[in-house]
């Protein structure tokens, strides 16, 4: 009884459920994509029902699997994606609009406008965030300015906000019904909201967005319990136990506890995280300040994060807008069939460039073509810009934490990709080091809930559970090294200054 902790993963493309043993593997999966709805350029929406549908469906799925029913489930844990905000009638249990993706930039012209007293950085002493259209405190005042009775509605308390997490636990523990309106502090962390000393809703900021404080989920750690599954869902009584979001999670998930230590994760985008322990370090090049994770009544734990918007989605949009592939692998096959890139580089700035550059007005740019380039190049073209994007955010990190990463833990859908890869440990200098269990994002959540109702005793036996799989040494010459960064941050400027008063 109760040999497993069950992790839901709310990602950007797609729910998964998955059923971890005591020593970290997996037994089990379910998983279903949902629709990438896109209004206008620029705008990214989920539809909150059909995700929470899929949540459903998934934890079925991955139980009936397995042959467990929720007497074999010690815990369930939540991961997510982060910013994704969700709006919804605390009475009903609807949305009163499609989840605003972390990806969607509509939002600028509300940033500007905040923006226009005290900068970009306004608030960022506070909560560690730059003003961008990335956060979710934009995407609540767009709802609230822009769906009609929005503003009354919340003014009286009858809405109530969540990144997915938050929407997963309210729904899975009785939505209506008794649900618990909480969130963890990672979570938290990605509103612009947040105090990072004091781990509260700041009421100044509240008040400067125009969202009342009756909307904002109560914040707890990242490793307790905040409720039972409701007697209607197929894991009644179940305890919800662990909440990280997704980039937390994946560094948890890694065992990456100790200051010093960082993963990068490659999926829809690329996001590195670098744990700077009890302290808060504020970047001086470009990172965001965020909570790496707090379990229970501990101290929280800080980091630095480098947030790549489009890494992953960049293999999607050569399948599904160019139809060069029919299938994400193949673009390894493709890239294989040329021995470089040509020449040519893809800027992937679909949504303006995130760090460590921190610029709404790029736009996505493929330089350096000529007659020779074919399919082959800007399939290896844009396997090389995950490559090149981290080694920029690494340089960031190096330079704000004063001490050199020695070797990068990766993890992702991307990792299986040998060629991106090697090249990664080739444009870094470091060796890259894929661990034995690469679905890291949803083990961290389980580790977390795991923790939470003693089953797993301490961190110390979650990194026993921690083993390497395959390490790529760097095998290019520094010279040449040198040149593709040089070419690669001429193709960087080239994206810049695009969006003007003209372009949309």
């Amino acid at each position: 009884m109760n040999q497993y902790v069950i992790a839901i993963d709310q990602g950007t493309t797609s729910s998964r459920a998955i059923v971890f043993d005591h020593t970290g593997n997996i037994v089990s999966t379910g998983q279903m994509e949902h629709e990438q709805i896109f209004p206008h350029a620029g705008w990214v929406e989920h539809n909150p029902v059909e995700i929470w549908d899929n949540v459903r469906e998934v934890i079925g799925s991955a139980l009936s699997k397995a042959s467990l029913t929720r007497h074999d489930i010690a815990a369930v844990g939540i991961t997510n994606q982060r910013e994704t905000a969700v709006v919804w009638d605390k009475n009903t249990g609807e949305p009163i609009y499609n989840a605003i993706v972390w990806q969607d930039t509509r939002t600028q012209p509300i940033v500007d406008e905040l923006a226009s007293d005290g900068g970009v950085e306004r608030f960022k002493q506070k909560v560690g965030l730059p003003l961008a259209t990335y956060f979710s405190g934009t995407k609540i005042k767009w709802i609230l300015d822009n769906v009609e009775g929005a503003r009354e509605k919340a003014e009286a308390g009858d809405l109530i906000f969540g990144n997915t997490d938050a929407w997963v636990l309210w729904n899975l523990t009785g939505g209506p019904d008794g649900g618990v309106h909480a969130t963890d502090v990672t979570n938290a962390s990605r509103t612009m909201f947040m105090d990072l000393e004091t781990l509260q809703w700041d009421q100044e900021i509240l008040d400067a967005f125009g969202v009342p404080a009756s909307m904002m989920p109560a914040i707890l750690s990242s490793s307790e319990v905040y409720g039972q599954v409701h007697s209607s869902q197929l894991l009644r009584e179940v305890p919800v136990a662990g909440i990280l979001g997704d980039q937390q999670a994946a560094t948890f998930g890694q065992a990456a506890f100790q200051p010093g230590e960082a993963k990068n994760t490659y999926g829809t985008g690329c996001f590195l995280i670098f744990n700077t322990g009890e302290e808060i370090v504020h970047s001086k090049n470009g990172l965001l300040t965020t909570l790496g994770y707090k379990l229970g009544n501990d101290k929280p734990h800080y980091a630095l994060e480098g947030s790549i918007a489009v890494t992953g989605s960049l293999i999607q949009w050569l399948r599904d807008n160019l139809g060069m592939i029919s299938t994400a692998p193949e673009v390894e096959t493709l890239a294989a069939a040329v021995k470089d890139n040509g020449g040519v580089y893809i800027v992937p700035a679909f949504s303006g460039l995130f760090a460590p550059y921190w610029r709404a007005d790029a736009r996505g740019a493929i330089v350096g073509l000529t007659r020779y380039a074919n399919k082959g190049h800007i399939a290896r073209a844009a396997l090389e810009a995950t490559a090149f994007q981290t080694r920029e955010v690494l340089d960031a990190v190096n330079a704000d934490s004063g001490v050199p990463l020695t070797e990068l833990k990766v993890d992702g859908g991307m990792v299986a990709n040998e060629a991106l890869m090697q090249f990664q440990a080739d444009i870094l200098g470091v060796p890259v080091v894929r661990p034995k269990v690469v679905e890291t994002t949803a083990l961290g959540a389980a580790y977390a809930a795991g923790l939470a109702v003693g089953f797993w005793k301490d961190l110390g036996e979650l990194s026993a559970n921690w083993g390497e799989d395959k390490r790529w040494e760097p095998q290019l010459p520094v010279e040449e090294q040198e040149r593709q960064l040089r070419l690669w941050k001429k193709a960087v400027t080239k994206s810049m200054d695009w969006v003007d008063e003209d372009v949309k």
